[in-house]
Formats: structure tokens, C-alpha cells, sequence
């Protein structure tokens, strides 16, 4: 067994963290495996070293030990540029400009391959079929507007990059999509049909302008080079979990097992995100809390 914990070093980090590491690192040493780091900072704007820095000393402070230096998604990025360059000689991908403006007046405005634009300044559309509209991973599932353009002959740099959907699964027809969840919400054998990819999903960005990747290729290329064999993170993540099924069965890549836990929430019953300073782990250190009470906040079985 190889587990990983892979934050986004963009700020501290947080119980939920700590029960997504804990998690793994316990999983993997009571299977006799390999714990992974790997810090996914392909954000160039937000990530900084010094949270990079941070991390690692709440992780030693909760006494956990990975077995191998932590890898950086940004050095990744010529491999995952790679896979791209595949994808897009297979003809699985196409650029897109839209903008989310463009993507909201065209869910507004189905009959029209292209809205007129709003003029600048003006409120975003929030009509009923706006509001209606399937949710993906990433928002609201992308209407095709630039799928039927021409495309160039060469993959370019200066748009997103979205997998054609209906073309990819053409690719795989017969092929199972399925994994295997061992958590607790929804163990057993996950199966998506091709029918549900294109309702929930869609043509699902691959690559980001800003970013020459995108988080779905970078976390599924990355999960392969580094062995991981169960991925353990947030609940929140799960229908994510099948847009990187999809890679791995197009790009021949091994599926994983997933273990998808429940989400540490406030008060209110909002998840925790950086924006949470006040239950960031440096404070419950500064305030002399233990990592036993840290795995008993977090929920986390101490026997």
C-alpha cells in the first residue's frame, strides 16, 4: 500500500488536513506500506515556500513520517504537458476562450453557439436555467460552445484546453469506469455510465491557460508516477474521483483505490479552508494542544 497527502501550500494548514494526512499515514504503516508527500503548487500566484515550510513542521509535529522527499507538482509539469500533447493528437481536446461569463450566457442562451456579450460592468446572468443547470466538479457543465470550432493544428498555450467528452468516450467504448471506495459514505465498486459522464461532467477543463495544467491531469499523472495505490482525501473530492478515472483508463494509467472521509465543518456546517486561521494547526500548537487532541478533534480513532 502507498498513501500520499498532497496540499496545496496556499495557506496553513488545517484539522481537515490533519485528518486527511493522519489518515493515510496511519493507513499506509498499519498495512506495513509507504506514506508520500506532495505538494501541489501549480498555482504559481498563490503558493509560497514558506507554507510549503509550515506544513512540514505541523507534520513532524503530529508525528508523522513520509518516506521519500516530497514532491512538487510544479516540477511535474513537462510530464503532465506530455500527456496533454497525447491527448491532443488522439483529437480528445479542443480549445476553449470562454470565460465564465461566456459559460453562464450560454447555459442562459442554449439555442446560441455564441451569446452576444454583455457590456462590461454588467451583472452576471442568474437566470432560472443558469440556476438549473447540471454541476461538475468544477461548476456548472460546460455547454460545448467551442467544441464545434476549428481546430488548430498545433495544441496552443494561450487557452484552456478541455477534453471532448463524447469523443473520449468513443475512445473507451466497452471499457469499465469503475473504482473501488473504501469510505464511509459510499464503499464498494463506484460505477459512472457514459451517459452520466456527459450529464454531470462534460468536457471537463485539462489544462488551464494561467496554469499549463489543471488539477484533474496533474493530481491523476502525479498519482501515477509516484505509486500511490489508495488515495485518501475529503468527501468533497468524490465526483472528482471520476474525472480521474476517465484519465487513467484513456492514458492506460493504474486505478487506485479511494477513500473519500468526512469533511471537518464549523458551527455553521461549512467546510474548513485556509480562510479558518483560527483552527489552523500553529494555533492549536501555540495554545499547547497535543497531537492526541488533534486526532480527538479531528474525529480520528485513538485505539
Amino acid at each position: 500500500m502507498i498513501t500520499r497527502f498532497a496540499p496545496s501550500p496556499t495557506g496553513p494548514l488545517h484539522l481537515g488536513h490533519a485528518c486527511s494526512a493522519i489518515l493515510a499515514h496511519d493507513m499506509a504503516r498499519a498495512a506495513g506500506g509507504r506514506f508520500l508527500l506532495r505538494f501541489e503548487d501549480i498555482d504559481r500566484q498563490r503558493c509560497r515556500p514558506e507554507w510549503e515550510t509550515a506544513a512540514l513542521d505541523d507534520l513532524a509535529w503530529l508525528g508523522l513520517r513520509w518516506d521519500a522527499p516530497p514532491l512538487r507538482q510544479s516540477s511535474r509539469l513537462p510530464a503532465h504537458r506530455a500527456a496533454l500533447a497525447r491527448l491532443w493528437d488522439e483529437g480528445l481536446l479542443y480549445p476553449c476562450t470562454c470565460t465564465r461569463r461566456d459559460i453562464a450566457e450560454a447555459l442562459a442562451a442554449p439555442q446560441e453557439t455564441r451569446p452576444p456579450r454583455v457590456p462590461s460592468g454588467s451583472p452576471a446572468p442568474r437566470p432560472e436555467a443558469v440556476q438549473a443547470a447540471a454541476t461538475g466538479p468544477d461548476g456548472p457543465v460546460y455547454p460545448g460552445t467551442c467544441r464545434t470550432r476549428p481546430r488548430p493544428a498545433h495544441m496552443p498555450d494561450d487557452a484552456h484546453l478541455r477534453l471532448d467528452m463524447g469523443a473520449a468516450l468513443e475512445r473507451i467504448a466497452g471499457r469499465p469506469l469503475s473504482f473501488t471506495e473504501t469510505g464511509p459514505g459510499h464503499a464498494g465498486t463506484v460505477t459512472t455510465t457514459p451517459a452520466q459522464y456527459r450529464r454531470d461532467i462534460g468536457d471537463i477543463v485539462l489544462a488551464r491557460r494561467d496554469f499549463g495544467t489543471s488539477y484533474h491531469l496533474a493530481v491523476t499523472i502525479d498519482d501515477a508516477a509516484q505509486g500511490i495505490t489508495h488515495v485518501v482525501r475529503g468527501e468533497d473530492l468524490f465526483t472528482s474521483t471520476r474525472v480521474h478515472v476517465l484519465l487513467q483508463v484513456i492514458l492506460g494509467l493504474p486505478v487506485p483505490d479511494y477513500h473519500h472521509h468526512r469533511l471537518i465543518r464549523d458551527e455553521q456546517g461549512r467546510r474548513l479552508a485556509k480562510r479558518d486561521d483560527a483552527r489552523a494547526l500553529s494555533r492549536y500548537r501555540d495554545d499547547g494542544a497535543t497531537p492526541e487532541d488533534i486526532r480527538r478533534m479531528a474525529g480520528l480513532d485513538l485505539g
